[in-house]
Order: C-alpha cells, then structure tokens, then sequence
C-alpha cells in the first residue's frame, strides 16, 4: 500500500485520557543469483523488519551471537517465546507474549479472509479492504489512525496474500491503550461510505496498473496461478480485476466487511513490554463489546489430481528477457510433508552453495537467477522455480538444466552436508525473527491461523532434526513429476506490438 499522512492540522484523536500524548506539531523465500523475481513473499518480511523502530533492534546476544560466531544451530536451542492463548466472550482469539528487554510492543490483527474467500465477480475485495481500512471509524477520522501512530513514534502497515488479511503496528510501551482503541474502532465501526470507496477504488486500481499491467512480468505471474490451480479460489490474483473493482457497490463492500471483519473471524497478537493482564483488560474494554457474527461460509481447498504437464507461451512487451516459470503443486502448509519441502527448496535455492546457484548459475552460465519458494497455505499451493536466463543463452537450455537439477533431487539422496545447511538456514531465518516484536506477533497471530495452534513458534522447526535425505527424496520423487507441473515460458514483445501479453 502507498499511505499518506493525516489531513493537516489534526495532532491527536478522540480517544481516553490515559491514551493521549502532547500534541506534536503538524509538518508538511530462498534465492540463487542476482534481483530475484517473485520474491512476494521475501518482500513483505523485508518490508516489516525495515519498519521497526531503532531501538528496538537490539544487540547480538545468546543464538544470535553464537550464530554471528558460525555455531551450528543444530547444537543449539532456539529461545522458546512464552505467551498466553485465550478467547473473548465474543470470538475474538487473543493471544499475548510479554518481553520487556526494550519498551516497545506490537500489536497483529489478522483476518481469516485473503482472495481465497472472494466469490466469483467479487475478486479484489479482501485487498480492497486493506485500504478502506485505513479510511476511518466512529471516532477516528480519515488518516487520523496513520497519524496518531506515527506521531507518538510507532510505526504501521497492512498486507493482503490468499489466506489472510494483516495489519500491525509497533509503538512506545505507554501507548498500549492508542493501539487497542484504533484496532478496535475500525473493526467496530469502519466508515463505509461511497466518497472512501470511490477513493481507495481508484488506488487499487492505480496500484495494479503499477503492479501488475505495467510491470514487467507482472501479468505472468498471474497466469502462473491460473494454469496451475484447478479451484476458483486459488486461481485469481490477490488484487483482483478492474472489472470487479469497477462494479463493487457499497452495499457489496459493507456485506463483505460484515462477513468477515468480525471479532470471531479475527486473532488479536500484542508481543513486547505489555502485561498479560493490561492487555486482556483493554481487549475486554475496546473489543469484547463488538458482537460477532454469523461464521463465514467454508472455503472449498478441494482440488483434482493434476494428470499431466501444462504449459503456456506469453509474450510481454515490457519484458527485455526471456523468463521460465516451473510450478509443482505441493501439499498444505500443515502436512506432514511440508518440512521436507521446505528443505528441497532450501537445497535448490538457499544461496550460493546451492544446486541452482552452483550448477546453472555459475558452472553453466545459464541464468543470471533462479529462484525457488513455496509461501504458506492452508490450502492448495505451489513450488514456484522462477529463472532468467544469462543474454544470449536459450531459455530452452536453461528449462532443461532446472529439469536435470530436479531429477538428480529424485534419483539420489541429498548429501549429509546439504541437509545440515538446510536446517541450520531454516532455524537462522525463523529464529532471527524471534528478537522483534512484530515478528513475534506475527508469527504467533499467523500459526494460530495456519495450525490453529500459535506455539508452532516453539516447534515448527522441530520438525526438520527430524527428517532424514531419504525423507527429502521420497517428497522430491513424489511431488516433483512432469506430470505434477505447470510451466509459462514469457518472452519479450517486440516494441511495435506494445499492449500487454
């Protein structure tokens, strides 16, 4: 989202006494090789870290600093995050994680609706919402909410994927209160006018015209998700179409938000130097007085067998190289088998000792990047391989060694060596995320959501000490067959013929 400021002259909200500040014055995944593409999801975790505070970035000290030292993770254990998990009279789960080594908190309120929840003509809504979301409530006014967090120190933002929609802040311990009173407000109360829905329309519509239509490759990733799911749900794009977009009412916007902007479809994380009992007490006061609503319909995951390879050939007129896109369908976040795709991927793509890296980038010379990632999923989802080949080599050669690389997955297992790598990459990654207060209130808000269970903080990575090559191997052979596989070849348009794909 592309946010603005307050309109000018408002210093602080309507809000309890206890909450108000002084008035400030108003002024004006995994990657192999260089610039990856379709890191959407590698994008969103930068994006979060760069927004928390300064001093809340603390020095390196235990795991951290053993890891600085190159320790194994395997002889170490992680720091276990110690919260509370609990349910308001009205739905809402609230789940609590006290730390007071800096005097910051952050609050993650995550929605149980994504693009998979939008029905037929109705796509683009969840995102939509996004951005209504920060257009007002009862008591908060037009950009008053981006205003009071940014002027009392805390820092804001909301994300839109296909399961979820996230909005989170982190802010000075004393402003607590602020937090709960804002979140809780436009849950409660969101301003659903045709002056706000005009207005955000109009910048969604903008963004995926930035996004998507003007962007190179940006249609091709859409058509990815359309030639390799099967389920509507899964299909369409998280921004939806203009068309939809066009169309949407404010009576098809208020239904929506009724649906599934309620406090029984809705998990409330606060990590950082809170106490449990401040924080019931305020979700008691702000929240609990919100009624729920009628459960959302069900979302239909169920998807048939893929019987054999699909391809499709695009040409992109904004694209100056040739792109190959190699999708497997892989099982659910929540499987069993989902550790030993997380480590094939990491042996892949997880740097520069990879297979990906090693063999196409560097020993071949035929790509300048090649990139595997899976993001997270309740339901159906993708292994995703995204290459550009090295100018002048064919795009045919570089399929074919992306090709060879998977077989050798399937026919040999993974070296002791590669699977260490892989786990000490996995538990660095999570781990390092754990000294923040918002990835903590993420993570524990979005494994509640996942797993219905948020201490999956504490063992999800577990798992991975667990697994063996053979396991690696046996996921690889049965995951990864051409007849499992959808690939998009994207190559560039000629000048002459500029429009699109």
């Amino acid at each position: 989202m592309h946010f603005a400021m307050g309109a000018a002259g408002v210093a602080y909200i309507a809000m309890p006494a206890a909450t108000r500040t002084k008035q400030w014055p108003v002024g004006g995944h995994s990657q192999s090789g260089e610039n990856a593409e379709g890191r959407r999801e590698e994008d969103r975790i930068s994006k979060e870290e760069f927004m928390i505070p300064r001093f809340q970035r603390r020095p390196l000290t235990g795991l951290a600093a053993a890891l600085a030292l190159g320790a194994s993770l395997s002889a170490i254990a992680p720091p276990t995050i110690k919260f509370t998990d609990a349910k308001l009279q009205n739905g809402l789960r609230l789940i609590v994680a006290e730390d007071h080594v800096a005097p910051v908190f952050s609050v993650a309120v995550v929605y149980n609706v994504g693009s998979r929840n939008e029905s037929r003509g109705r796509t683009g809504f969840a995102h939509l919402f996004e951005h209504m979301m920060f257009k007002g409530s009862e008591n908060v006014g037009p950009g008053e909410h981006f205003y009071t967090v940014f002027a009392n120190g805390g820092t804001m933002n909301g994300t839109t994927n296909k399961e979820r929609t996230l909005y989170f802040e982190t802010m000075p311990a004393n402003q607590l209160e602020a937090a709960m009173f804002l979140e809780a407000d436009r849950m409660r109360s969101l301003a659903i006018v045709k002056e706000n829905l005009d207005n955000q329309r109009n910048a969604v519509q903008e963004e995926r015209r930035q996004g998507f239509d003007n962007q190179p490759y940006g249609r091709t990733n859409e058509a990815v998700d359309d030639l390799a799911f099967d389920n509507p749900a899964y299909k369409h794009s998280v921004i939806g179409s203009m068309d939809d977009l066009s169309a949407a009412t404010t009576g098809d916007v208020a239904a929506f938000f009724q649906t599934y902007y309620a406090p029984n479809n809705a998990i409330l994380a606060v990590a950082g130097d809170v106490t449990d009992a401040k924080v019931r007490e305020l979700a008691r006061k702000y929240f609990e007085p919100i009624p729920a609503q009628p459960a959302p319909p069900a979302v239909d995951i169920s998807q048939p067998p893929q019987t054999g390879e699909r391809r499709l050939a695009l040409e992109d007129s904004l694209a100056r190289l040739p792109r190959v896109d190699v999708s497997y369908r892989i099982p659910p976040t929540p499987s069993p088998d989902a550790g030993a795709i997380d480590v094939l991927t990491l042996v892949l793509s997880g740097g520069r000792s990879s297979r990906f890296y090693e063999g196409i980038v560097r020993q071949k010379q035929l790509a300048v990047n090649v990139n595997a990632f899976g993001p997270d999923s309740r339901g159906p989802r993708l292994l995703r391989i995204v290459a550009t080949p090295t100018p002048g080599k064919a795009i045919e050669d570089l399929e074919a060694a992306i090709s060879a690389e998977i077989e050798q997955l399937k026919t040999r297992p993974i070296a002791d060596w590669e699977m260490e790598k892989a786990r000490n990459t996995a538990r660095r990654q999570f781990v390092g995320q754990l000294g923040q207060s918002l990835t903590r209130a993420i993570n524990l808000a979005e494994y509640a959501l996942i797993y219905n269970d948020p201490g999956q903080i504490n063992t999800r990575w577990d798992r991975l000490t667990k697994l063996t090559p053979a396991d690696v191997q046996r996921a690889a052979q049965q995951y990864l067959s051409d007849a499992n596989r959808s690939v998009v070849i994207t190559r560039p348009k000629p000048a002459a013929g500029r429009g699109g794909l």
